[in-house]
């Protein structure tokens, strides 16, 4: 409390006595003794700690608050002091205060709020930096640092709140990290073989779990590396860098950096920038022919020859046709279709080009005569009817064997069933003569004839029996021979 006098009052002619005079001066003297050591005093508490506004955390994982402080005389102070201790305020800077919450004292090793809390600077050396682990929701707030020197050396909290300006670190925490940052030169077009850089960096709020860059899309001539570095405000990032030579297989790729950030009280975090799309501007390359239906047809045949070819600008791709021993171009288009002839025998070219080069491609056609596609149809149908042929003839063969077959058996019992009645026949004829021979053994002897052509069947009377042979009956004439010897 500052007590002002009016000193207009000790000088007035009513007490201008030697002693009152003397009194003022007195009272002039103490004032401004006491100005001086206020002064002194301020200028001995002039402190201040370099440390970010802001800092963000990922939930389960760790945070790590650079701090730097300086103090007047502070290498003196430092000496006196037998020990230095720091304290870490939350919500408010006064240390006294009843409302203030104390989150850490290296003093007392006092922990409130967090698993735990640890001072990784050198106070010795004025660095506070310091790392609360296993951040929470509810750990977002306003910190405030505050040094004490024992015994009774210097006891200060750095950058309380002055009016409307706060500053000190604010602690943010959120469930899912920041995306990472990719920065790029010239990626709207490029050349090819221009040299390309991207450089990709997320924030490491947790030093000891940092995050891992990757890329979606790295390549063949890429090279890549990959390092922890501290920020202008002392935080710490992990950048990631990428240079590569444009080649046309890298256009129209999709390029972007994945940040995973590994995490104690759950699974890992992984957030992905937005995607950067390569386009590189090149000559033509992998030019090439596609003939439908073949390269080998017939007279007659409509072909279609068509030149794929990439390149880009694409949209400013020209197509030119030639047929080989000819100078002139043929077409000056992509597709081209005619209708082959004897004498289209030959190759054909397609060249190309845009702005940045060409390149050509080549094939060869080849027709085949009528008389050919003749011969092959009269082959194949000689071929098929001989086939046709030899089938049909085994066929017959077997068929005709089967008959054969059969009609030799019935043929056989046929056979069986004549001869028994020709001996019969013979039989009873025989019997006949011989009867009549022994009833006229007197006679002379006479010659008779005998005619089987004038057997008929239906003269014939069979009688079947089990037991009885089949008879035959004939008629038998007998010429006169015995009158006519008798006349001689």
């Amino acid at each position: 409390m500052v007590l002002w006098i009016d000193l207009s009052l000790l000088l007035s002619p009513m007490s201008s006595s030697p002693q009152t005079l003397m009194a003022g001066i007195q009272i002039t003297s103490f004032i401004f003794i006491s100005s001086v050591l206020i002064h002194t005093c301020s200028a001995d508490g002039d402190v201040s700690a370099v440390m970010p506004l802001t800092v963000t955390a990922l939930t389960g994982s760790c945070v790590q608050i650079p701090c730097t402080f300086t103090i007047s005389s502070f290498e003196d102070k430092r000496n006196k002091a037998k020990s230095i201790y720091g304290i870490w305020l939350k919500k408010k800077s006064q240390f006294a205060d009843k409302d203030s919450f104390i989150a850490f004292n290296s003093s007392e090793n006092i922990i409130r709020g967090f698993s735990d809390i640890q001072i990784t600077g050198n106070l010795s050396e004025r660095n506070c930096t310091t790392v609360f682990y296993n951040i929470m929701m509810n750990h977002s707030d306003l910190y405030f640092f505050r040094l004490e020197m024992e015994p009774s050396v210097f006891k200060a909290t750095f950058n309380p709140n002055t009016g409307d300006e706060i500053k000190t670190v604010k602690i943010t925490v959120k469930d899912s990290p920041q995306p990472p940052e990719l920065k790029h030169t010239g990626l709207k077009e490029v050349m090819e073989n221009t040299t390309v850089n991207l450089s990709c960096s997320a924030e490491a709020p947790c030093p000891e779990q940092p995050p891992t860059i990757s890329w979606s899309y790295i390549p063949n001539s890429a090279s890549i590396t990959t390092q922890l570095q501290e920020k202008p405000d002392k935080t710490l990032s992990v950048f990631s860098n990428m240079t590569f030579k444009a080649s046309y297989m890298d256009h129209k790729k999709n390029i972007s950096c994945i940040a995973t950030y590994p995490r104690k009280s759950s699974n890992d975090s992984t957030v992905e920038t937005t995607v950067i799309m390569l386009r590189v501007l090149f000559s033509p390359k992998e030019t090439h022919i596609i003939i439908n239906p073949s390269a080998s047809v017939s007279v007659g045949t409509n072909v279609t020859l068509t030149c794929k070819s990439k390149g880009s600008p694409s949209k400013e791709m020209n197509y030119t046709w030639y047929k080989h021993g000819q100078k002139m171009a043929i077409a000056w288009e992509k597709k081209i279709s005619f209708i082959v002839y004897h004498n289209d025998t030959r190759s054909y070219f397609c060249i190309a080009q845009n702005k940045h080069g060409n390149q050509s491609a080549e094939i060869h056609l080849t027709v085949e005569e009528e008389s050919g596609f003749s011969q092959r149809v009269i082959y194949g149908c000689t071929g098929g009817l001989l086939a046709f042929v030899l089938l049909s003839a085994v066929l017959f063969y077997c068929l005709r064997t089967k008959t054969s077959s059969q009609a030799h058996v019935i043929g056989r019992d046929q056979a069986t069933d004549k001869n028994g009645d020709m001996v019969a026949i013979y039989a009873n004829s025989s019997s006949a003569i011989s009867k009549k021979s022994e009833k006229k053994e007197t006679d002379d002897l006479h010659y008779g004839e005998i005619d089987f052509s004038k057997l008929q069947t239906g003269d014939m009377t069979r009688e079947h029996s089990n037991n009885d042979p089949q008879t035959e009956y004939a008629e038998i004439q007998v010429t006169g021979r015995n009158n006519k010897n008798q006349k001689r």
